[in-house]
């Protein structure tokens, strides 16, 4: 789904419904509920790709279905499920349409100092400044730019060498 239209669910529930306003909280949330997709479908892929024989396994010991998930069916899901969360993690870092949408400002002086304040996301203060003339706030948005790719890189390099490490071939 495209995160514009997490960015209006964001808009007319959180901000509109709830009446939260145009705050860190409202966007955390809608940022929240656009990666959930995300992070379940990846749960439950690193759940199915463990063998039947291993639930078998399990039971045939005599283990309960409680204990056969905690002992064997989370152990080997969780690189899954870590990666897929830290690939939704990073995927939210670079979006900025849904924050547009709830109303993240466009320049901000200060650090918020609640849930309920007024924010901004560093991909629209990178645009912002690179919009402007004066040579000073382009070289600002350029390390902005390198900042935030250097997080999506090392946020992915993570993902993979989680799932790489972790993961058992079967």
């Amino acid at each position: 789904m495209p995160s514009i239209v997490f960015g209006l669910l964001g808009l007319t529930v959180f901000v509109r419904l709830l009446e939260m306003g145009r705050s860190v909280l409202a966007g955390g949330l809608t940022m929240s509920l656009m990666i959930l997709p995300v992070i379940v479908v990846s749960s439950q892929e690193a759940i199915r790709a463990i063998p039947r024989e291993q639930y078998e396994a399990s039971y045939a010991m005599g283990a309960t279905k409680w204990q056969t998930i905690r002992t064997v069916v989370l152990p080997a899901a969780v690189p899954g499920i870590l990666t897929g969360s830290i690939l939704a993690l990073s995927r939210a870092v670079g979006e900025t349409a849904p924050l547009l949408m709830i109303g993240a400002m466009t320049f901000i002086a200060y650090v918020p100092e609640s849930i309920w304040s007024g924010f901004t996301a560093m991909p629209i203060q990178i645009f912002n400044w690179a919009g402007r003339p004066q040579e000073e706030f382009q070289a600002v948005a350029a390390a902005g730019s390198i900042v935030l790719m250097l997080m999506l890189v090392i946020m992915n390099s993570l993902a993979i060498y989680i799932r790489n490490k972790f993961s058992k071939r079967y």
